[in-house]
């Protein structure tokens, strides 16, 4: 986290359905120990147990008891209820904006059908959707076919491109078979060229798609992070995003 802060990433994605709620009790421990300001996101599991906006209201209270803050900056429906679908918990999300619990409201994992009905059920209450955290990167464009892209412009919704390094294979060492090796050549060829990593260059393509793609790359170790930033400062040309583009359309989805 502190390596984070300290080249200006401020926005820190959790859940309470990682490592059982683990991963919200570290970062929650970690931003005490750090004063300056940051961003915290976090996500409501619509797991089939769960029917009740009192359970919703419990749950964000555990995460809030985990993370040491008395409100959250986002908080996400983790996944559409097998049942509920997502309409019926942006009710209970639209009262803790109104109580001051939570600033915005987001989903994760949803279609184009699934944002226009949150949408549409948090207008009632003057409430945004503000985020749809999803699976994109140039090993896994759906967004691209599928409409979710087009839809955040359209809504003015922010896509969280999850998984933005292909859960870490786009590297030039990782990456294999015919489409994927082009795709391999091809980032290394750029990175080389601009004094960069294949990663920082593919996070580079994705802030080039769209001013409304935020990615939330991973990271494990302080240095992972520094390399993270330096995508900040990479602006490729359209001749370098094209070629990317070219061979990352054959590169086979795993």
């Amino acid at each position: 986290m502190a390596a984070a802060l300290d080249v200006g990433m401020g926005f820190f994605d959790t859940a309470e359905g990682y490592s059982a709620g683990r991963s919200e009790t570290a970062l929650g421990e970690a931003a005490r120990q750090d004063a300056r300001p940051l961003l915290l996101a976090s996500k409501f599991a619509p797991l089939r147990s769960r029917v009740t906006a009192a359970q919703f209201a419990s749950a964000l209270e555990a995460t809030l008891e985990r993370l040491g803050r008395d409100s959250l900056d986002l908080y996400y429906l983790h996944f559409p209820h097998p049942f509920l679908g997502v309409g019926a918990w942006m009710r209970p999300m639209a009262r803790a904006v109104k109580a001051g619990k939570i600033r915005a409201v987001g989903i994760s994992n949803c279609n184009v059908a699934q944002m226009r009905k949150a949408a549409a059920v948090l207008a009632r209450y003057d409430v945004p959707l503000a985020a749809n955290q999803v699976r994109y990167s140039l090993l896994h464009r759906k967004p691209e076919t599928d409409g979710v892209l087009d839809a955040c412009r359209r809504m003015e919704v922010a896509l969280v491109a999850a998984e933005p390094l292909g859960g870490g294979a786009i590297s030039a060492a990782s990456l294999g078979g015919s489409g994927r090796s082009a795709l391999a050549d091809t980032l290394r060829d750029v990175a080389a060229a601009r004094n960069a990593t294949t990663a920082q260059v593919a996070l580079a393509w994705l802030l080039k798609r769209d001013d409304h793609v935020i990615p939330i790359p991973g990271a494990t170790r302080p240095e992972h992070v520094r390399e993270n930033s330096g995508a900040l400062l990479l602006e490729l040309g359209e001749e370098e995003s094209a070629a990317i583009d070219r061979v990352s359309a054959r590169a086979p989805v795993g």
